[in-house]
């Protein structure tokens, strides 16, 4: 099938919801008649730049077809959320057409298609501004039962999910590196999907990773989106830039003369990529030794989560999901994954979540901001052990 036929679908979709959007929304709106012409036009022409953009991404040069993706990426957020605000306005109507006067609902009408718009704009800038800002220092102190007094305080500073590609770019990603170092860690954590592209567009804008600094070095886990990518090449090109890649693997730190097990596995997702390597926490862990002080798993997606457990972990790190990234899609991540974002606890494992160090499609993080997150292995008091 060839790529022009394989995107009909998708067109044709894209072209049905502006369609229905557009029948909502304009003629309910208190405009002329040349503005809703001029907003029928505007919704023609989201879809036109939208399907442009897709076509972009397998285009050359590439600086253009980036150009012409990043804007479609932002018309992609926009009118994601005018959809969703859409049907919830038709939701509206439909329970307030038994309940109101005609003249009552008809107001409801008018009142509610503004609101729609007014929402959507000021739900786009604002989770524009919030993607497009540096990440914000989240602190948070892992409670561990038994852990030893050397280990107390013991840090890690944990990125994830930057995508550099479309739309993040080396500024972007110098200055992730910047706060991270910042921060003084023991060590820092790269939880996967670093990247959305191949190796040969994107290597001169992962460089600034080789300036990661922590007391024990970065470690990397593969991500979905470096199967993608390329898994490969991008494995020895972050072996190049100085990160520690863990393949089902751990390897022992001393810190202060205590030894901690600090172990990494490949994406959840990854034996439909490659069959020799599927994700496995217990081969990750095996052969660790029992007195270690305390045991980490880096897995990028919160799936591991109970092979984790089972294997004997004391805390897991992950990304993936993003926390949503922008609402109302964070409403919709349990549905494939355990946890959401933050800190949670699944038997006698604590399980933390990144929201997200960049972003992955829309510049949009209405709601769920980006993180890069600090965190601080501590003794657990009796009621945090339980």
């Amino acid at each position: 099938m060839s790529l022009r036929r394989a995107l009909i679908v998708p067109v044709v979709i894209l072209g049905t919801l502006c369609a229905y959007i557009g029948w909502r929304i304009l003629p309910d709106l208190p405009v002329s008649p040349a503005a809703r012409v001029a907003g029928a036009v505007l919704l023609m022409l989201s879809c036109a730049l939208l399907a442009s953009g897709l076509l972009g991404r397998f285009a050359r040069p590439r600086r253009r077809s980036n150009r012409t993706a990043t804007a479609a990426l932002f018309t992609a957020g926009l009118l994601s959320s005018l959809l969703v605000l859409t049907l919830s306005r038709d939701l509206v109507l439909v329970a307030a057409l038994v309940a109101l006067s005609p003249e009552h609902f008809r107001w409801l009408e008018t009142a509610t298609a503004l609101l729609v718009v007014g929402l959507t704009a000021f739900a786009t800038v604002v989770g524009y501004g919030s993607a497009r800002r540096l990440a914000r220092v989240k602190k948070v102190s892992i409670p561990l039962r038994d852990l030893p007094p050397a280990l107390e305080g013991f840090t890690i500073a944990q990125i994830s999910d930057i995508h550099v590609g479309t739309s993040i770019k080396r500024g972007y990603v110098d200055a992730i590196v910047d706060a991270v170092n910042a921060l003084d860690a023991d060590l820092i954590a790269v939880t996967g999907d670093l990247v959305d592209g191949a190796v040969q567009d994107l290597a001169p804008h992962t460089a600034p990773l080789a300036r990661l600094k922590a007391h024990h070095g970065a470690f990397f886990v593969t991500g979905n989106h470096e199967y993608y990518s390329g898994a490969p090449a991008w494995i020895e090109e972050f072996k190049r830039l100085g990160l520690r890649v863990l393949l089902n693997e751990h390897i022992v730190l001393r810190h202060r003369g205590e030894p901690l097990v600090i172990a990494g596995v490949t994406d959840f997702s990854s034996g439909h990529f490659d069959s020799a390597q599927p994700s496995d926490p217990a081969a990750a862990v095996a052969g660790a030794p029992s007195n270690a002080g305390a045991k980490i798993l880096l897995a990028h997606q919160p799936r591991s989560a109970a092979a984790a457990a089972q294997a004997g972990f004391d805390l897991q790190l992950s990304g993936h999901t993003h926390g949503g990234q922008f609402w109302p899609w964070n409403l919709f991540v349990r549905l494939q994954q355990p946890f959401t974002a933050g800190l949670h606890r699944l038997n006698t494992l604590w399980v933390y979540i990144n929201r997200g160090t960049g972003y992955w499609g829309p510049p949009n993080r209405f709601g769920v901001p980006s993180e890069i997150t600090l965190l601080r292995l501590v003794r657990a008091t009796t009621a945090a052990a339980r």
